[in-house]
């Protein structure tokens, strides 16, 4: 299942209501912090929690879950189709662009990031899988553990996503880094 098209659909039927995150997580049994993650593509909610999203935020679960097992052949996203997602939001002001939809099993989910001068994510977080790395434009850092590496356009890095890493950029200008999450 597509999890990211899956997270993207919760959190904009939410918006469409006009539903907070209080509110609708309140409805389906659970925590702001928890649909937060859900949204965020963090954590991956059960099925019965899933069921209950879907009721808080009035829809039936199979119209949520709808083509998510799609697995066209080929995928085109258009630059003006791509959609910004949200990822942590309290400890980051990275905006991540997606630039695949639409197709389902994946084991790779590529986004090009916007790095503001001065920003990035506050905190060092682990997460399950692998992930590339290729600065586009300008500079970086990334701290992986306890090493630090400064990545300038063209520099890449491939790393195990379990160790605590963060991305951000102490520069006066912004940056732009393309970054492809592999699951395992």
């Amino acid at each position: 299942m597509n999890l990211v098209e899956l997270s993207q659909r919760i959190k904009q039927r939410r918006l469409d209501l006009g539903l907070s995150l209080e509110e609708t997580a309140a409805a389906a049994g659970q925590t702001r912090s928890w649909l937060s993650k859900v949204e965020n593509f963090r954590i991956t909610p059960s099925l019965p929690a899933l069921a209950r999203v879907a009721e808080a935020l009035r829809i039936p679960l199979s119209k949520l879950l709808e083509g998510l097992d799609a697995r066209p052949q080929i995928v085109l996203t258009r630059r003006k189709d791509r959609r910004v997602i949200e990822r942590d939001p309290q400890n980051s002001n990275i905006v991540y662009h997606s630039l695949i939809r639409g197709r389902a099993n994946r084991q790779m989910n590529p986004f090009v990031l916007e790095v503001p001068a001065g920003g990035g994510r506050d905190i060092s977080r682990p997460h399950e899988g692998e992930e590339f790395l290729i600065v586009l434009d300008g500079k970086v850092t990334l701290e992986y553990g306890k090493d630090s590496y400064q990545l300038t356009d063209g520099d890449a890095l491939y790393f195990e996503a379990d160790t605590p890493h963060r991305l951000h950029n102490p520069h006066k200008k912004p940056a732009q880094v393309l970054c492809v999450f592999l699951e395992k």
